[in-house]
């Protein structure tokens, strides 16, 4: 199969970044209290489901990871980057990391409890979401939980929006938008979260979406 343009340049690029992202996320979630409420939220409904497996999609430096086994998750992490995976796993040798690619998961069909994919679908080209969307699906068992987050834009006639991002090109969607696609895959919501920007960088809003496999 050949592999779609995008995600070479995404890998390449996130290859080169990935000791200074490290370096970036390095305290985690602790400037980050409202996501750390969604995540917390994701981790309770994994856990009152009767628990199992989850994946972090696009796990990067495995900061995240981190934080969802802290919570009592069965966690592992997958991520395109080779090097995001080898910084991952030299800092958390007890967990389990693996290079892979969110179009194309090595999992078994309904293998998981739950999935999140935190700012990992901004590189995804918007014909590509679809399909990816479908693969979230598919690899979830049913009533699974998923845990979608993104920069948000605010224009619900537009499904996505690029802009300038420091690694690669990348992509703002509408939350109504994105939350329409996955009820159409198969999902059923059951929280979103919209919140402000934390600095003056980049001042976009910011999109969890916490979903359920029907």
């Amino acid at each position: 199969m050949i592999e779609p343009d995008f995600l070479h340049t995404t890998r390449t690029a996130y290859d080169t970044w990935a000791a200074r992202y490290a370096e970036l996320f390095a305290n985690g979630l602790e400037d980050f209290p409202l996501d750390r409420a969604m995540i917390g939220a994701f981790a309770a409904f994994v856990h009152a489901e009767g628990g199992g497996p989850v994946a972090d999609l696009g796990c990067g430096p495995g900061h995240v990871t981190s934080l969802l086994d802290s919570l009592g998750l069965d966690v592992s992490g997958i991520d395109l980057s080779p090097e995001m995976i080898a910084i991952a796993r030299a800092a958390r040798p007890d967990l389990r990391f693996d290079v892979g690619s969110m179009t194309a998961l090595d999992l078994a069909d309904g293998k998981l409890a739950g999935a999140m994919a935190r700012y990992s679908i901004i590189h995804t080209p918007p014909e590509q979401l679809p399909a990816v969307c479908a693969e979230f699906r598919r690899v979830l068992a049913p009533g699974g939980h998923l845990l979608v987050a993104f920069q948000a834009h605010d224009d619900p006639s537009a499904l996505t929006e690029s802009f300038d991002h420091k690694v690669a090109l990348a992509y703002r969607w509408s939350p109504d938008r994105v939350a329409a696609l996955l009820t159409e895959t198969g999902f059923t919501e059951k929280a979103r979260l919209v919140r402000a920007p934390l600095t003056d960088e980049r001042p976009f809003p910011h999109a969890h979406l916490l979903l359920t496999k029907t």
